[in-house]
């Protein structure tokens, strides 16, 4: 199911993907001149962007652990996968149950060329990677069904993805088709920009994602608890992602909203 053949972009290493800077933020090699430089240019704005990167990545363990051990979720469709980093989704999922099954999605021609990495799972579980955008969430749901019964829970993760969907873009549509395609018992997991907390520093980041021609959009607490409509929130609800369940002292808050909801 792995994308390849004649539709795999080029890679443009002419512009700053945030795919790539995410991955500069978080220490890795994936990365081109032009994402470094916007990396840079968003740490001298706000000093935690790093950090928000890290917290945000263990905000992803901490829930994805959560479905598996509390709601006994077997399945995961990951959208919005980028480069990986370990530990995967897959490598937390299968750490506590092997027979898991993962879907992750992108469209970045970066993370296909890194899919291989994503597919050492377990012998009893099964690791997948479909090509897809984002923002066509039936065709999302048509090659992941290939893999995962949608019959049956599934977790949902949009980790880090909404923020580079702005609403007239259709972002609360895409979320609506998916959690509707999902059984009762499923779960949505989900972190996103805000500007509640650090709102000049955000603003100043926006723009020089802008000028760097990515689209991030904040969103206010209520407008996140918007895409959790129709769900029952798990305490503690939508908090910043360093204070979802820390597990031990929380760290300082950082501009990313988190929360994990179950489909009644």
């Amino acid at each position: 199911m792995t994308g390849t053949g004649p539709g795999m972009q080029h890679i443009d290493t002419t512009r700053p993907h945030p795919a790539r800077v995410y991955d500069w933020f978080l220490g890795g090699k994936d990365n081109y001149p032009v994402d470094e430089e916007l990396g840079r240019a968003i740490t001298a704005i706000d000093g935690s962007a790093p950090r928000a990167a890290l917290a945000n990545r263990a905000f992803m363990r901490r829930a994805t652990c959560a479905v598996a051990e509390e709601a006994g979720i077997r399945q995961f469709l990951d959208i919005g996968t980028g480069i990986p980093t370990e530990p995967n989704l897959h490598q937390i999922a299968q750490s506590v149950a092997p027979d898991a099954r993962v879907v992750y999605v992108d469209n970045d021609p970066i993370v296909l060329a890194h899919a291989n990495a994503l597919l050492h799972g377990t012998r009893e579980g099964v690791t997948e990677y479909v090509q897809a955008d984002a923002r066509d969430p039936r065709a999302i749901l048509e090659q992941a069904a290939e893999v995962l019964d949608f019959g049956r829970p599934v977790a949902l993760s949009l980790i880090a993805l909404l923020h580079f969907v702005a609403d007239e873009d259709g972002a609360h549509d895409l979320v609506a088709t998916l959690v509707d395609a999902l059984a009762p018992g499923s779960c949505l997991v989900l972190s996103t920009l805000t500007a509640d907390l650090e709102p000049e520093n955000v603003e100043k980041g926006i723009a020089a994602y802008a000028a760097g021609g990515v689209t991030l959009v904040a969103r206010s607490h209520a407008e996140v608890g918007a895409f959790f409509a129709g769900l029952e929130l798990l305490e503690p609800g939508i908090v910043p992602v360093t204070r979802w369940r820390p597990g031990g002292e929380p760290e300082a808050p950082v501009s990313l909203y988190g929360g994990v909801a179950r489909k009644p």
